[in-house]
């Protein structure tokens, strides 16, 4: 009897229809994969950033600003290494250990470049509590700010005992004492100019012994004792120069002027504020810290409260305006503020000084 030959159900009427068969063998899809040229050019980009950050951290290591480009890249540690994170998780994923191992040895240094800061924050001291405090509101106002209504605005609603601008010409001034922001602050310090250099003080209390230190022709601080009921309380503010556009050297120069005066005086008892044009990235600020000053934002876990610049829509990436003590005094509590029609924001600050 013969044998009935197999059915090809594919073909006859009624039949399933051709199974189609991947061309690929095994038992998963290929992977889409980027065109080679493109992943290298990709890795070569990643390449080029991570040796361009590691040169960035062998100056900070060997020549913290010594050079002009690296001090400005030292102030925006907190930023300048961010795509040394991207690169490793990027190198981590692709399987390339040695493009990995130098990303990695870029984020280090960041962290180690940031601990200091991250980690000065502690407990208001005791003695705080029960300790007599002034409440301080400084602010570069911006020597191009036509109207001081909205500074106006914030020291009413303050009511601070201790006022400090930085580029407060004569005309701001006179705004803010028509607008009545001064009344209650009958004791001031004026540095007369209608350039970037003006100061302004404005105090609750007697301020006597006032000094003004000069650099290159310009105001750099202004010294002043600042009579308390408690006891006197030595007050300074300061300008730095910007590093740029203006002059890398004088800028090294005014914080090293800081630093030399505050060594010669001592930080106790010292109420130091203002637009330091720097910050923890930056080698004379450091040694400030390192004399004897503590950093208030930092000390109240607000490292990241950043102060300049307010170029909208980019919020403000650096913090170069602050409030210092030296032992005796202590920043209890410390906020940032609007800083209307200035390129920084201001500062809010309550300051306890030990009997």
């Amino acid at each position: 009897m013969p044998v009935d030959a197999p059915i090809d159900q594919s073909a006859g009427p009624g039949g399933p229809p051709p199974v189609h068969r991947p061309p690929w063998h095994g038992n998963s899809p290929p992977r889409n994969h980027l065109p080679k040229s493109v992943a290298l050019v990709a890795w070569a980009v990643a390449w080029a950033i991570v040796v361009a950050l590691l040169v960035v951290v062998v100056a900070r290591l060997v020549a913290w600003d010594a050079s002009e480009p690296f001090a400005v890249l030292n102030t925006v540690t907190a930023f300048v290494y961010l795509p040394a994170w991207i690169v490793l998780l990027a190198a981590a994923i692709g399987r390339r250990p040695l493009l990995a191992v130098a990303a990695l040895l870029v984020v280090i240094a960041q962290i180690a470049f940031m601990v200091p800061e991250l980690t000065a924050a502690q407990p208001v001291p005791n003695w705080a509590s029960g300790a007599p405090s002034v409440r301080l509101f400084d602010a570069n106002v911006y020597a191009s700010n036509p109207s001081m209504t909205g500074y106006a605005r914030e020291i009413t609603a303050m009511r601070p005992d201790l006022v400090t601008l930085e580029e407060a010409n004569p005309y701001d001034v006179a705004q803010l004492d028509r607008a009545g922001a001064l009344a209650g602050l009958p004791h001031t310090i004026q540095i007369e100019r209608y350039d970037s250099r003006a100061f302004f003080v404005a105090s609750r209390y007697p301020l006597t012994n006032v000094h003004v230190v000069y650099a290159y022709g310009r105001p750099l601080i202004v010294q002043a004792t600042m009579t308390l009921p408690s006891g006197p309380l030595a007050l300074w503010v300061v300008h730095t120069i910007a590093p740029l556009p203006q002059s890398f050297a004088e800028w090294k120069e005014d914080l090293a002027t800081i630093g030399t005066t505050l060594r010669a005086r001592g930080p106790r008892g010292l109420l130091l504020v203002g637009d330091f044009n720097s910050t923890w990235g930056s080698k004379g600020f450091r040694q400030l810290l390192d004399d004897g000053m503590s950093d208030g934002a930092a000390a109240r876990g607000r490292a990241f409260e950043m102060t300049w610049s307010q170029i909208e829509p980019v919020p403000p990436l650096v913090r170069i305006d602050h409030v210092l003590t030296g032992p005796g005094v202590v920043v209890t509590g410390i906020t940032t503020g609007d800083g209307p029609g200035s390129d920084h924001r201001d500062l809010s600050a309550t300051v306890a000084v030990r009997r």
